[in-house]
């Protein structure tokens, strides 16, 4: 196949990083097409000439069967369709260099994949291109009313070309460098990445008149609680967001040392009896305070289009690691997870939009934070269908593993309860009465050893942070994660261990502490008696999942042995395969994705690593893992890969899918009986073929105004 290479240099007044890609595009201009076909001559039509476009590139645009290879094609597509030039090209006929990196687990930026892959400097970026981009692509001047062009920096015009056309030249031979497992043309995660393109283009609707006065609101709220610090401290604290001078204030006048000012330290800390009031204030007003409310709904109002549609929020294969979608512009897959009741943050909402926010609540901004998913709307004369996957990480997870009661108590839970005609017996709460029990309750009793169905509702939030903290060879730091999270409280939770565990779990966890203390290891600041609870329900939830801990055992295996033994497949359980190709530690799913690993190592102690984004410093360097952690990523991996199994199905009943949010799947349609969540959840809940033996259910609600189901 004939292929065009293609790279856009353009200029627009919206600030690209503060706006969004489409109100960047509708302003452009493109300035400069390089291009190269196949393997000949890097080119450039410069547009400022007015000169008409080559024959030759002319003749592969518009070609059907000459493949188009951008880097960022999003951009490029964007900027074209809807820019000064006004082509409409179709994605099926887009290679994107940067979404081939991302899909085999390596970063998209096109100078860090030549770094990785070994391009030549003269292959590379130019070093000084980011300064010609500035110079010429943005405008100029205090007052940003300015524009260097051809004409005013004629020698600089020509570096900038030659940059361009370094970046074409770095974009072929990326292509040819890196895999291309997870993104052949026709391949599933190719028709997938298309789809992905066609919501991105579609966006979602924006209340935006909801998000400007939640706007207003925050910053009444802001000076609100700017004004209480300078009260409480007499002005010594300019304000709850200035970090150092706090953390000195609390210190000098009360004698509190915090290491730092993050959510869980503060939280911990006003658990403390101890503390003294004035600081418990200046706490709870620094966790308001530092609620990121604001910046979402400033962050939508900066994005949106005329039109009142954002687009352009989700990142495909932005988890690198897993290849799960990644949130941009307003990052709806880190929107705060309620904590008020629903008809509370209805009531939120007209509150807000009525500007009486003030007199609705004392807490403002955990009631903006709590309302940022209000501002997904359905059009006029549409509805949103929304459903999500019940549990599908925890599914897959004992899928894997083979944990077989595990699997059976999912299906039981699936299965409804029947009356003696035959019909659903409803619960009372919208839903109806199930054959088995709750898997957070049935978490708990076993944890406990008491009847499922004594379990109460604090009890069911412990099972449910005992599910979510143990799968994946965590220990006490990953269920204090969790229950931070729950708002656990660690002291009850200790005195119901202590009193239902057998001697022999305590002496054990007490054990396990004393070496802790003993290799200096973390306790993360908690009582021993607290520590033991928790190390005693991990002990009784991995007890409980003996096929699970055999998985973590198996990854960690296979990885050792593959690395030592390069063409071989290794199983890793029934359904996962690793083998190594050259410097590539390919892990296959069940859906046929690989997953992969560059340069993995194994030290004498077994030990592996591999070489990667490290998720705190974001540089590229080599990162440590293990068993459990494996189990993580392919865990989540292969729950990805069954939500969207059926998406394209669901595009084709014309559920329009306008965002996904973890395992949840948004869609418009119109406002008729005909569309319903509950075929989206069927639609959702087969089983791919790939995946026999798994148990699926989904669930979801309609509605005009987004909320957590």
């Amino acid at each position: 196949m004939t292929t065009l290479y293609g790279d856009l240099e353009t200029f627009s007044p919206v600030n690209l990083k503060t706006g969004s890609t489409h109100n960047y595009a509708d302003m452009a201009e493109v300035m400069l097409f390089l291009y190269a076909i196949d393997d000949g001559e890097v080119k450039c039509w410069d547009r400022t000439t007015g000169e008409p476009m080559p024959k030759d590139l002319a003749n592969h645009l518009y070609n059907r069967d000459v493949e188009l290879v951008f880097q960022n094609s999003h951009f490029d597509r964007t900027v074209l369709r809807r820019g000064d030039m006004g082509i409409t090209l179709p994605v099926e006929r887009f290679h994107d260099t940067m979404i081939q990196a991302m899909a085999h687990s390596l970063p998209g930026g096109l100078e860090r994949i030549g770094q990785i892959i070994g391009l030549t400097e003269e292959q590379a970026k130019m070093k000084d291109g980011k300064k010609l981009i500035k110079l010429f692509c943005v405008p100029q001047g205090k007052d940003k009313t300015g524009r260097a062009t051809r004409l005013t920096h004629p020698e600089e015009w020509a570096q900038f070309i030659e940059y361009g056309k370094s970046d074409v030249i770095a974009m072929r031979e990326a292509k040819r460098k890196l895999p291309m497992w997870n993104y052949r043309v026709g391949g599933r995660n190719r028709k997938l990445w298309n789809l992905d393109q066609k919501i991105n283009d579609r966006g979602f609707a924006v209340d935006v008149e909801f998000a400007t006065k939640a706007v207003l609101a925050a910053n009444a709220a802001q000076r609100v609680l700017k004004a209480r610090v300078q009260d409480e401290t007499l002005g010594q604290v300019e304000s709850a967001t200035k970090r150092d001078q706090l953390l000195r204030y609390i210190l000098a006048e009360h004698g509190v040392d915090l290491p730092d000012l993050t959510s869980d330290t503060l939280k911990r800390r006003l658990e403390d009896p101890e503390l003294p009031e004035a600081v418990r204030i200046l706490i709870a007003i620094r966790l308001e305070a530092g609620m990121a409310s604001s910046a979402k709904f400033k962050a939508l109002l900066a994005a949106v289009s005329a039109d009142g549609r954002l687009r352009n929020a989700l990142q495909f294969a932005g988890a690198m690691r897993t290849g799960r979608w990644a949130g941009r512009v307003f990052q709806p897959q880190n929107m705060k997870r309620p904590d008020l009741d629903a008809w509370m943050i209805d009531l939120m909402i007209e509150a807000i939009l009525y500007g009486a926010l003030d007199l609705a609540t004392d807490e403002p901004m955990r009631a903006l934070a709590n309302t940022v998913r209000g501002c997904i709307i359905a059009p006029e004369g549409k509805k949103l269908c929304i459903a999500d996957l019940s549990n599908i990480e925890g599914r897959v997870l004992v899928w894997l593993a083979g944990e077989q009661w595990k699997l059976d108590a999912f299906r039981e839970v699936d299965t409804p309860l029947l009356d003696d005609w035959g019909q659903k017996i409803p619960d009372g709460k919208g839903g109806y009465k199930r054959v088995g029990h709750d898997l957070y309750k049935l978490a708990y009793a076993k944890a406990f050893n008491i009847d499922p169905r004594d379990v109460d509702g604090v009890m069911r939030q412990v099972g449910k942070v005992l599910e979510l903290a143990m799968g994946y060879e965590g220990g006490v730091g990953a269920f204090l994660t969790f229950a931070a999270v729950y708002n656990m409280d660690l002291d009850k939770l200790a005195d119901a261990v202590w009193a239902t565990a057998t001697e022999e779990a305590l002496a054990q966890g007490r054990a396990m502490h004393a070496w802790t203390l003993k290799k200096k290891r973390s306790t993360f600041g908690l009582e021993e008696r607290v520590w033991v609870a928790c190390e005693v329900l991990k002990r009784l939830w991995r007890d409980a999942h003996p096929e699970v801990c055999s998985l973590w055992a198996a990854a960690a295996n296979a990885m050792r042995l593959a690395v030592k033994t390069p063409g071989v497949m290794f199983p890793a359980g029934e359904h996962i395969g690793v083998q190594r190709d050259g410097v590539w530690t390919r892990v296959r799913l069940p859906s046929g994705r690989v997953l992969c690993y560059l340069k993995v190592e194994c030290t004498e102690d077994g030990q592996l690593s591999y070489m990667g984004v490290n998720s705190y410093t974001r540089q590229w360097s080599r990162i440590k893992t293990y068993g459990g952690k494996l189990v993580e990523n392919w865990t989540q991996a292969a729950a990805l890969d069954v939500m969207t199994e059926n998406m394209p199905l669901i595009e084709d009943s014309g559920y329009a899918v306008t965002l996904t949010v973890h395992d949840e799947i948004l869609t418009e349609t119109p406002d008729t009986d005909e569309y319903s969540s509950d075929y989206l959840a069927e639609m959702m809940s087969i089983v791919p073929v790939w995946a026999q033996g798994l148990p699926l259910s989904a669930a979801g609600f309609e509605t005009t105004r987004y909320r957590k189901g």
